[in-house]
């Protein structure tokens, strides 16, 4: 369409300044003839383009020229760019394009501002290449099936219809719904295995309040823990813990407070601590990690 050619012209101009007829008629794969009308209606429209003939010339824009953007603030212009750059830092289809024109057309330079990856430290593209099939999934509404396993091991088939990523305190989620179960389900990323995109698409609303919608079938129990940890693991304190759940104790020590969903693996995190943590809270779980520990002691006896 001739209207995509004029905004195409203005925004190559923008981009290198100055071209001849004859590379546009080559990219457009019209006449020089069309090129040149195209010129005359983009002159009558009001936009400052103007030919040089010679060695060195070319239709080019007057210097600094932008296109009017007025029904975009400034502050709108730079909150565009950086959703777009957003997008492209998560490997969002075509965004790359639209964001270098758009940064052209407002006459800002496309700062690269973020990098996202999925992926856990130490992951392998295995781990990278089960986010970007999830990803395509989600954005085209394609069924996938995969095996699940449970907290206890227990592996499952699965054949779900997936809505959102999710980031929940410190793992990521997929939220879906489940044909097995015939209703929405959370499912931890890291126990899903064999992922397949199958070639059918779905149709279905994701709900408001996903976490409400899922809290029957994700059967959420939450514990609140009370830690005392060793100043030696401060660094994993504070990239664990809230500024306002850490009390430092007189010795060094640190007392800490922290709300999570209930389950086996409370004492693997636990446990992970090594010696250099205590459960002062609550009692049942302290009794359980001291039996976990006496239990790991005899199998060094």
């Amino acid at each position: 369409m001739q209207i995509n050619r004029l905004f195409e012209i203005v925004y190559i101009l923008l981009d290198k300044k100055i071209v001849t007829a004859k590379e546009l008629s080559k990219h457009f794969e019209v006449s020089v003839r069309t090129i040149y009308r195209d010129i005359d209606i983009l002159s009558g429209a009001g936009i400052p383009i103007y030919t040089n003939k010679g060695k060195g010339g070319g239709i080019s824009l007057i210097e600094d020229f932008v296109l009017n953007k007025s029904v975009l603030s400034e502050k709108e212009q730079k909150e565009i760019l950086m959703s777009l750059q957003s997008l492209n830092a998560m490997k969002y289809l075509e965004v790359e394009p639209i964001l270098k024109k758009l940064s052209t057309v407002f006459n800002k330079k496309s700062t690269n501002w973020i990098d996202v990856d999925f992926s856990h430290w130490g992951s392998n593209d295995t781990e990278k290449e089960k986010f970007k099939i999830i990803k395509t999934a989600i954005l085209n509404s394609e069924v996938l099936s995969f095996d699940y396993f449970s907290s206890y091991g227990e592996k499952t088939s699965r054949i779900a219809e997936p809505l959102k990523l999710v980031f929940k305190g410190q793992g990521w989620y997929l939220y879906a719904y489940c044909r097995l179960k015939n209703e929405f389900r959370i499912f931890k990323l890291r126990r899903i295995h064999t992922l397949v995109l199958l070639n059918e698409n779905f149709k279905r609303e994701v709900p408001a309040n996903i976490w409400g919608e899922a809290g029957k079938s994700y059967d959420i129990e939450m514990v609140t823990l009370v830690l005392r940890i060793d100043e030696k693991m401060a660094y994993r304190i504070f990239d664990e813990f809230e500024q306002e759940n850490i009390i430092r104790n007189k010795d060094g020590s640190y007392t800490t407070t922290i709300t999570f969903p209930s389950g086996e693996w409370i004492f693997g995190y636990i446990m992970s601590y090594g010696e250099y943590a205590e459960v002062i809270e609550p009692k049942n779980i302290r009794k359980e990690i001291k039996r976990k520990f006496e239990e790991s002691v005899k199998k060094y006896s």
